[in-house]
């Protein structure tokens, strides 16, 4: 880690932040920069379930081996499409996962939700605003998706889907293990990936945060994060969780730490410097949406590091490159240092000295090594 990021931040550091969150929150806010192009993977399989929230397709991608037993789950971040996730969409990563013979599950859809149970549809006082009056999405706005019904005609219950129908059905179907999964997510899926470990400790032994908001009871955050959830997809925070309520509460990793903790799960906790690489100077998105947007991702994910460290926890891997934005090129980087991590802490626990599956190391193909100028993760 380079020496400035080294730095705790205290509560000046967080103050900024916080601020960097204010400013954001009257830019395009709620996008992550993701490239030009995106394809399927041909490997992966439609996989659609009946649930309380309708058809849900997820996307999976076997393990090259065939083996049922390892299995993680990739969750997409606040602009979560209903075409394909966003890592099958922007990656090769559900690939490079399967190399390690590990099967990939990718949930489809769920824009703005934090992939929690919400209290009731998203509305503003009974409307829906269509967004018709506002820019769309192809004149480069970042608001969009308020066309979009999921959330709204029906109430999302993305954690009960994740946690109790969708391995249900990948059981009794595909004969997957619903016990020593993984669970990584980017952005807002970061901190759901946590969440989904801190209260299902049975089915997630291993969760990991790529840019995720992990404190979000922080000041100003309920503010920024209402804002993003507007500009993507016209949804409402307060049908997802009350302002100073038990569920808002319960979703904050800062304050369900201790679960994390008492659960004993593997962790991966990892935020870029704000600091655009090379190749993003180019990019108008890159300067103005992924640096803020870091920015705040980095300030919350230092708040719960300092709160990991405070209670003792050395169970985590902190991955803090110097340099990385709210983009797709950083989480790819940041993944693909992952994966050995991942591979050594699911499925049926190994005997000590062990090498799992796929070798443990990254596959060939994948460099992963740090963006430019940044450093490998912390043990």
């Amino acid at each position: 880690m380079g020496g400035a990021l080294r730095r705790r931040h205290g509560s000046r550091g967080l103050r900024r932040g916080v601020a960097v969150a204010v400013a954001a929150a009257v830019l395009p806010l709620g996008a992550s920069v993701a490239p030009a192009t995106a394809d399927a993977d041909p490997s992966a399989i439609d996989f659609p379930v009946e649930s309380s929230m309708g058809t849900i397709n997820t996307r999976i991608v076997r393990a090259a081996d065939g083996n049922t037993d390892r299995v993680v789950y990739l969750l997409d971040g606040e602009r979560a499409e209903n075409d394909l996730n966003g890592w099958e969409k922007h990656t090769d990563i559900p690939a490079k996962i399967a190399k390690f013979n590990i099967n990939v599950v990718m949930p489809v859809g769920g824009q703005s939700s934090f992939y929690a149970d919400w209290d009731q549809p998203s509305s503003f006082n009974g409307v829906n605003p269509d967004g018709s009056a506002l820019p769309s999405a192809d004149s480069g706005s970042a608001i969009g998706g308020w066309e979009d019904t999921q959330g709204k005609v029906n109430t999302y219950q993305w954690e009960t889907f994740i946690t109790e129908t969708l391995p249900d059905a990948l059981q009794s179907r595909l004969g997957f293990s619903a016990t020593r999964n993984g669970v990584v997510g980017l952005s807002s899926g970061g901190g759901a990936a946590l969440m989904m470990a801190a209260y299902h400790p049975e089915q997630f032994t291993y969760a990991g945060s790529l840019s995720g908001y992990l404190h979000m009871t922080m000041p100003g955050m309920r503010e920024a994060l209402g804002a993003a959830m507007i500009a993507s997809g016209g949804y409402n925070i307060e049908a997802m969780a009350p302002a100073g309520s038990e569920k808002w509460k319960r979703m904050d990793p800062y304050g369900f730490a201790e679960k994390l903790i008492a659960n004993n799960t593997r962790l991966y906790i990892s935020a870029g410097s704000a600091k655009p690489a090379d190749q993003d100077l180019s990019s108008v998105d890159a300067i103005t949406q992924g640096m803020p947007l870091e920015a705040i991702a980095l300030a919350n994910t230092r708040s719960f590091e300092k709160r990991l460290t405070a209670l003792g926890y050395t169970n985590v891997s902190y991955d803090f490159p110097d340099i990385g934005i709210h983009n797709w090129g950083t989480w790819e980087q940041v993944a693909i240092r992952l994966m050995p991590d991942m591979a050594r802490n699911i499925g049926k626990p190994l005997p000590a000295g062990a090498t799992p599956p796929g070798g443990g190391e990254p596959p060939a193909g994948a460099p992963g090594e740090p963006p430019a100028g940044g450093q490998p993760p912390a043990k």
